[in-house]
């Protein structure tokens, strides 16, 4: 798996494609990932006087399909796919394909 939290990522497929986000939350076993400011829902809620909590409408983001996801290079500024490279120290590093920048959390 390739996105990881805190990623910033692009949408290349469904109602919010085009838009761009951070990475909130991984649901690996799902293959969905949360990202802020992108598939929301409306969640119904009643209200709860002893948590002093407001009924209403809420809005939230719901998780994403991974496939949907793309990684956004820091360096082009848009949705890239991203390979892996061996570094000296025998750590991996994320690579853009496109410009080679390596990308750095």
């Amino acid at each position: 798996m390739n996105i990881k939290r805190e990623d910033m990522v692009a949408v290349i497929s469904g109602e919010d494609r085009g838009k761009q986000g951070k990475v909130l939350r991984v649901f690996p076993k799902k293959h969905k990932a949360t990202v802020e400011g992108v598939n929301f829902i409306v969640r119904h809620t009643r209200a709860n006087p002893s948590k002093q909590q407001q009924g209403g409408r809420l809005q939230k983001e719901a998780p994403v399909d991974l496939s949907d996801l793309m990684l956004v290079c820091p360096r082009c500024e848009a949705g890239r796919r991203f390979g892996t490279k061996k570094l000296e120290n025998g750590r991996k590093a994320r690579v853009c394909k496109r410009c080679g920048e390596m990308l750095t959390r």
